[in-house]
């Protein structure tokens, strides 16, 4: 994964030092040497993340960090404070300003990358539900939708750790702001269901009695979990590598023993209030969709905002320069299907593969029913390998699994066409070749996933 990282430092060695990491890592670097320039930067640019040093002139890192977070054009930018002062007051005072996170120098490269992947990992798809939202308010009333981001206490925190001993230090000092429940010992019977309800989960990195990166990745893979940040309690040095491993996983954020009070306040804080604004972002969607862009057959996005968000996925993939890929899926012989069995049948089928569809594809993908028996996809920060693997899962997802039809289990297919953006595309162009690589699927005798390039 690439991404657009702004280094801001007044020291011209150290931004040509970090410059030459991020290089060799294939990120793309900007430079500033003020906190007034970093400012107009990511006003004026798309920044996927921001590295900032704390000690500067005129602006420090701080100021820069709190008015980046008060401009609504900026506040989803994450921001990393960089300093060599290692005292916990500078440490929360950074936090409490608004960044993500908070390296000392030097700064190795497994806790640089580590963060600097997760976090814009999680940006990308925030930035994915901002744009279905901002495309949502278009189509509905021309409005920009703007989710405003809570206080982030009162939350509702799951501490899942080894010891009760443990559990009640960690809960003593998350009560003070939120609600606290302690989960000790195995987690083979924490089902989803009891950690859905929840703003927060904080994991015990170095617990025995539980495999704690697989809990990680439980929740990620879960899809009613998957929105829930994770915050994962390391001791210093020794947890290096896991704590690197976790963020890979989907955690949120990390926090070293001895654990300090406030530390930990600040960063549930911060958690709470993300989870809040992505929530917030998702009740939105959920309530404006429905009124006039969802299928009310299917429950997948419609032909209009199909329309509407490739535009604004087009020119976001063009100024972030980044892959965007759209699919074209068509059931076979679907005609037959209805003129056999009737059209409560056909209409079964359909929503059966606009069910499979969505339980196949990455959060990030935009599955669309544009018209009887036809679907799209569109794929962003997906390149025409990416694309080929998730169109052929979609297909075999489709195949594999016979369908009850008159009483029967009938196999279905699906002839799978898809496109690559590339510098001349248009919406009609893009659109144009993902259809004609369909046709092309058909033509070679259908249930089989084509390319069609240039």
């Amino acid at each position: 994964m690439t991404a657009k990282i702004l280094v801001v430092d007044d020291q011209p060695i150290n931004l040509r030092l970090m410059q030459a990491r991020l290089r060799d890592e294939y990120f793309e670097v900007i430079l500033a040497t003020s906190g007034a320039e970093a400012i107009e930067i990511c006003r004026r640019e798309t920044v996927d993340l921001v590295l900032l040093d704390v000690m500067m002139p005129e602006m420090d890192g701080y100021e820069v960090c709190r008015r980046l977070k008060a401009d609504p054009a900026c506040r989803h930018i994450p921001v990393v404070l960089i300093t060599a002062l290692d005292d916990m007051r500078n440490r929360i005072t950074g936090l409490e300003a608004g960044a993500d996170d908070f390296l000392t120098k030097p700064v190795r490269d497994l806790p640089l990358f580590s963060r600097i992947r997760s976090l814009t990992r999680l940006k990308i798809l925030s930035d994915e539900m901002r744009t279905r939202a901002e495309t949502t308010m278009r189509v509905l009333a021309g409005n920009e939708a703007d989710a405003v981001a809570e206080s982030g206490t009162g939350g509702s925190v799951l501490v899942v750790v080894d010891s009760p001993a443990e559990g009640e230090r960690l809960s003593r000092i998350l009560r003070s702001e939120h609600t606290v429940r302690v989960h000790v010992g195995p987690v083979a019977d924490l089902e989803a269901a009891a950690i859905e309800p929840t703003d927060l989960l904080a994991i015990d990195l170095q617990a025995e009695s539980f495999d704690p990166l697989r809990l990680c990745s439980l929740v990620r893979s879960n899809e009613a979990t998957r929105p829930l940040p994770i915050l994962v309690l390391a001791s210093d040095g020794r947890d290096e590598t896991r704590i690197a491993k976790a963020l890979e996983l989907g955690a949120n954020d990390y926090i070293l023993r001895p654990v300090d009070r406030n530390e930990l306040l600040a960063r549930a804080r911060t958690q709470v209030k993300r989870r809040r604004y992505d929530e917030s972002l998702r009740r939105s969607l959920q309530q404006t969709i429905e009124l006039a862009t969802v299928d009310a057959l299917t429950g997948l996005s419609n032909r209009r905002f199909f329309e509407s968000h490739l535009t604004a996925s087009i020119a976001r993939a063009r100024t972030d320069a980044k892959d965007l890929s759209l699919l074209i899926a068509d059931i076979d012989h679907f005609k037959q299907i209805n003129d056999g069995w009737g059209h409560a049948v056909g209409d079964g089928v359909l929503r059966d593969v606009a069910a499979r569809t969505r339980d196949s594809l990455r959060a990030c993908d935009l599955a669309c029913r544009i018209g009887g028996e036809e679907f799209v996809v569109v794929m962003p920060d997906a390149d025409s390998e990416a694309a080929a693997a998730i169109a052929e899962r979609l297909r075999r997802v489709v195949a594999d699994q016979p369908f009850p039809i008159g009483g029967e289990m009938i196999s279905v297919t699906i002839s799978v066409g898809f496109s690559t953006l590339i510098a001349d595309d248009t919406d009609a162009t893009l659109t144009k070749r993902a259809d004609q690589a369909l046709y092309e699927a058909k033509r070679l005798g259908r249930n089989r996933v084509v390319l069609r390039a240039a």
